[in-house]
């Protein structure tokens, strides 16, 4: 794996300007001949992983296909070359040179951060005339940035000035002598100065609408460097509450509003995706019975409202670089089916998406604790919920599935109420269309305990899968 990233790192830089997509071929030998290799689900998962596991960073721009031949099998991985390089792998920047790979110098990788410089492809990329070094956290960028960053051996190394080492991390613009955007979004000491928009308001209303008394205000306006750990606090011990609820007679279980890894998830999504040029704040409202999360900027580039969520694409990739490399995002792409799990798993409903707004993004999270009454009838109640569960789970284990797929099953039966197609589900567990008709609805229709809704017509691109109607 670290060969293959490596190439795709290399590939993704273009040192020699060719502007031509690179190809990584798994499955043949160097003489053209196939080795015999077979590209099961794991692997081809574990290959298109690298482009979200944020080994790689920028995200390289690369798609995966698999291909079944009669003397084996190919998996060809097509990489374009990076419109913001240097590109790293593991914090070290390797380019290509002739037919094998290397770690770029100083001077190449001054050769790359210009060339990012010429395309400017995102809002965070360009520079921020007002703004000088003096308004950005340089003791933040050099002691706690740049060593997460950049390899520790390369970094030892590296006798260049703060400005150009800041400039191949796009923080830095050299020919207008000042920060980037995204330097003063992630380190600005004030960086409200600068973009008016750069701020998230909360509010706690009384009550279900806002018409209601306005309980708490706090707006939160530090770089995001700062402001993240503050929202981390504040959402542990200011949003999420916990009590006791009944589960039988004589037991009682803890239970929260909110996970609070979900709220996490969707206030740092709001962050990395939203539109810097707005002047709008990102709006994080709290009412009796929901959480409404709104950023400015609806979906952005390759994202749109037909193929979301399983398409995902990056208004402001500097700034989803460095959160990554902070440590506040661990994987890519994978926040949506993450937050819904969540919620399910904590007793509550399933968020709503609205990607309706051209001009934002908003989704409203449901309290577990204080569901409306038309919630509540669209949902199971947990105690018929689990009385369910108990008897499909015995009907599928052993016969059909290992003990070990209990949590998998949970989710899906609990989603499989109301119908569901394939694709929906595959983003709900994070797997593939054909492994959750393979590893999972295959067998349940086997069962018996699920049924097709267009059962005439089995291939259907239209096809659902619900719970069999008793």
């Amino acid at each position: 794996m670290d060969k293959f990233q490596e190439a795709i790192c290399a590939f993704s830089n273009d040192m020699s300007n060719s502007r031509q997509n690179g190809y990584l071929i798994i499955g043949a030998k160097d003489n053209g001949e196939l080795s015999g290799l077979k590209v099961d689900d794991e692997l081809y998962q574990k290959i298109a992983g690298i482009r979200s596991d944020g080994n790689i960073l920028p995200i390289p721009m690369m798609t995966c296909e698999r291909y079944e031949l009669e003397g084996g099998d190919l998996l060809i991985v097509e990489v374009q070359p990076a419109f913001s390089p240097p590109v790293r792998y593991r914090g070290r920047t390797f380019i290509r040179i002739g037919p094998r790979r290397d770690i770029a110098t100083l001077d190449e990788e001054r050769i790359l951060t210009e060339k990012r410089m010429s395309n400017m492809a995102s809002y965070d990329a360009l520079p921020c005339d007002r703004a000088t070094l003096e308004d950005v956290d340089i003791d933040f960028i050099r002691k706690e940035y740049i060593p997460k960053a950049v390899d520790a051996e390369e970094l030892l190394n590296d006798s260049r000035p703060i400005e150009e080492q800041m400039a191949s991390l796009g923080l830095y613009d050299l020919q207008r002598h000042c920060p980037t955007n995204a330097c003063i979004i992630l380190f600005g000491k004030k960086p409200k100065q600068f973009l008016p928009g750069m701020y998230l308001q909360y509010v706690r209303f009384a009550g279900l609408d806002k018409g209601g008394e306005i309980l708490d205000d706090k707006p939160f306006n530090s770089s995001l460097s700062r402001m993240m750990p503050q929202l981390e606090v504040f959402i542990d011990y200011g949003v999420v509450n916990t009590r006791p609820i009944a589960v039988s007679s004589l037991r009682e279980k803890n239970q929260s509003n909110y996970p609070k890894e979900a709220l996490r998830e969707l206030i740092l999504n709001a962050c990395m995706h939203r539109d810097y040029q707005s002047h709008a704040p990102t709006r994080f409202y709290q009412f009796d019975d929901r959480i409404e999360i709104m950023n400015p900027g609806g979906l952005y580039g390759k994202a749109r409202p037909e193929n979301f969520p399983n398409v995902n694409d990056y208004r402001n990739p500097i700034i989803a670089q460095a959160l990554k490399i902070l440590g506040y995002v661990n994987m890519f792409n994978r926040g949506i089916s993450r937050v819904k799990r969540l919620m399910l798993e904590n007793g509550g409903a399933e968020p709503h998406f609205d990607i309706t707004k051209i001009t934002a993004f908003e989704v409203t999270s449901y309290s577990a604790l204080e569901m409306t009454d038309n919630q509540s009838k669209t949902m199971t109640s947990e105690d018929d919920f689990t009385k369910l569960f108990t008897k499909l789970f015995t009907k599928l284990v052993p016969k059909y599935f290992p003990s070990k797929e209990e949590k998998n099953l949970y989710v899906l039966i609990r989603h499989l109420i109301e119908p569901h197609k394939a694709s929906e589900l595959s983003v709900i567990l994070g797997i593939t269309d054909r492994t959750v008709r393979n590893r999972y609805l295959t067998k349940m229709l086997q069962a018996g305990i699920i049924e097709l809704t267009i059962p005439d017509k089995p291939t259907s691109r239209n096809q659902c899968y619900r719970l069999k109607q008793a």
